[in-house]
């Protein structure tokens, strides 16, 4: 029996493995990490008939070409790419089967930013910390896929679901709103400062990757101006610099910051966050939750 595997031949821009990330080791100084929009990894593992967290590629921008070894059933989900297998035209947020020695080739997505590429069987990387995903601020996971890598395919472990094609809403391309509650540090800033976030427009910057992205709008006005010392950061929180500009953390943030926390994204929104592209814009509302 041949061995299943993906050949990667083309990365894009950027393609990592990515799971549910290192849960509870930020005291040992070791980041969450994971899938940077776990809910478009969850749909695409559901397709193959994957747990939600079974570890897939994450692919940024498209440019992802993989070649199949065995024949493999895979789905895309999040960031909507063009797909092909050798020449033939296929879609996201569908069931797909790969034939032994057949190149899957994913184009730029119509909107989004990030897609999940799913192999039913998941991909078998070996896990570090007991994670399969790539943390690219520490460097602690597999490293960032390049061409001639051969990711192996494990052994599925549910049955398919019957469904093959999953009707759901692309990533907006215009503004993307995100759910906003006030932050530890919120008494750092004016309440002007905190009027100003909710009420203007944020861009996000080229200055973006799977640590956070820099915005570009509003300056938030600090109401004081001493030194704060290192404190524990969280995936969605908002850190101000002396510059006024918000950077709001994504999947490979930094376990400790030294900056004020305006406020937190929820948890919830942080999938809208990851498919914000350079260019777009943010605008935050104020949330209990």
């Amino acid at each position: 029996m041949t061995a299943r595997a993906l050949e990667v031949v083309a990365t894009g821009p950027l393609a990592t493995v990515q799971d549910l990330g290192r849960p509870g080791l930020a005291a040992l100084g070791v980041g969450r990490s994971g899938a940077a929009d776990t809910d478009s990894m969850a749909l695409a593992n559901r397709l193959v008939g994957n747990a939600p967290g079974t570890s897939c590629v994450e692919v940024t921008f498209g440019g992802l070409e993989v070649r199949a070894h065995g024949g493999l059933t895979v789905a895309l989900a999040g960031a909507p790419c063009p797909m092909d297998v050798d020449g033939r035209q296929v879609a996201p947020y569908a069931v797909v089967w790969v034939p032994d020695g057949a190149t899957l080739r994913l184009g730029a997505p119509t909107s989004g930013l990030r897609s999940y590429l799913a192999v039913r069987g998941g991909v078998d990387v070996t896990p570090v910390l007991g994670s399969r995903s790539t943390d690219t601020l520490s460097g602690v996971g597999p490293p960032p896929l390049e061409p001639g890598r051969q990711l192996r395919v494990g052994r599925a472990t549910g049955p398919l679901p019957g469904v093959d094609h999953a009707p759901v809403r692309v990533p907006d391309s215009g503004d993307v709103w995100l759910r906003v509650a006030r932050g530890p540090r919120d008494d750092w800033f004016t309440e002007a400062a905190y009027d100003a976030l909710l009420g203007s427009p944020y861009e996000v910057t080229a200055e973006s990757n799977r640590v956070g992205m820099r915005l570009d709008g509003a300056a938030l006005e600090r109401a004081r101006d001493d030194e704060l010392p290192s404190e524990g950061m969280v995936a969605g929180a908002l850190q101000v610099p002396p510059s006024g500009q918000p950077t709001l953390f994504l999947a490979d943030h930094p376990v400790t910051g030294g900056y004020p926390v305006i406020a937190v994204v929820v948890r919830a929104d942080l999938g809208l966050a990851a498919q914000a592209r350079p260019g777009q814009h943010i605008r935050f509302r104020g949330s209990t939750r």
